[in-house]
């Protein structure tokens, strides 16, 4: 049957879900990879930002031509920037300076108006903190009111746990067929995706268990030991309460940390043994899954996103892989 698509916005969705065979020939058990990466913006934010700009316009919240603001560590950014370009929304990105430089680029690619935030003194480039992430809410909020913006506030927009509930969880159940998932793992960002679509997977998996993963050095669900908060993964990890987290708080069976060597390891193989290219909150994901399959979860299967690329990550030392 042939299609062809209006738009890049009908391609939202559909992506892939394949078996990790070869990253798990060493232990007993199974991962299934959803590959968000395959979305044109190249990570899982493109939903969550379609859901939520449909979702303002049959609301009546968004007003036509109204600017759109958010601050992003880049893929809801970019997600942003290309639902508010078909859509007719001028959309202006706040970003921290501490994020991979590829995202910028590709929300001004995009059409993107991007406004990049210095980072606090204390934090370190390619590690975004808690600190970092007030000064680009504070940027976002003085430049809401400057244009009279619509806010998306994806840390609190509901739209962000009910794109993984109505329409990405169940995207998945549907590809599984009769494969029953034991657990499910997910880095924790704003915590949307991971609560929307562990709500789904608990109605056609009664049984099944819910873990999210932070990192060793933001461990704000999984310990009560401060730490700086420094880490290497993009998107998440801030080490601050989150909203849906602190809602749904029965729904998750705990939190596994991971730590950034685990997390560069882990996505390198991705590339190498199943040739997927990917960020590092996918390597996230993928170490804590096979940390389960090691554990008390040996011989079960384990679902897991794979949320973005590893294009979006060059500049940084996840991909500094080269013979010198």
């Amino acid at each position: 049957m042939s299609y062809i698509a209006a738009n890049i916005l009908e391609t939202i969705g559909l992506t892939p879900l394949i078996k990790l065979s070869r990253y798990t020939e060493n232990v007993e058990g199974n991962i299934f990879a959803k590959l968000e990466y395959f979305a044109p913006g190249l990570s899982k934010k493109d939903r969550m930002a379609l859901e939520i700009i449909e979702s303002a316009e049959e609301k009546g919240l968004l007003k036509k031509k109204q600017p759109v603001i958010e601050l992003t560590s880049g893929s809801m950014g970019t997600g942003l920037a290309i639902v508010c370009n078909l859509k007719g929304y001028p959309f202006i990105a706040v970003m921290s300076r501490g994020n991979s430089i590829e995202r910028a680029q590709m929300m001004k690619a995009f059409g993107a108006e991007v406004v990049l935030v210095d980072q606090h003194p204390d934090s370190e480039p390619g590690k975004v903190t808690s600190k970092d992430l007030d000064l680009v809410e504070e940027k976002t909020q003085k430049l809401t009111k400057k244009y009279n913006a619509f806010r998306i506030d994806q840390f609190t927009n509901p739209s962000s746990v009910e794109t993984g509930e109505k329409r990405l969880g169940p995207e998945i159940i549907e590809q599984l067929g009769d494969i029953k998932i034991d657990a499910f793992v997910d880095f924790i960002g704003t915590g949307g995706t991971f609560i929307g679509v562990s709500k789904s997977l608990q109605k056609a998996f009664p049984h099944i268990k819910c873990y999210g993963v932070e990192p060793v050095n933001a461990p704000f669900y999984s310990s009560i030991q401060k730490t700086d908060g420094k880490h290497i993964i993009q998107g998440g990890g801030y080490n601050i309460p989150l909203k849906f987290i602190e809602e749904n708080k029965e729904l998750i069976n705990g939190f596994i940390t991971v730590s950034d060597c685990e997390v560069t390891e882990a996505t390198r193989l991705l590339a190498l043994k199943e040739c997927i290219f990917a960020g590092d909150s996918s390597g996230a994901n993928a170490a804590a899954a096979l940390k389960l399959l090691k554990g008390d979860l040996k011989g079960k299967n384990v679902l897991i996103h794979i949320p973005d690329s590893g294009t979006k990550y060059l500049s940084t030392n996840l991909w500094d892989i080269l013979d010198k």
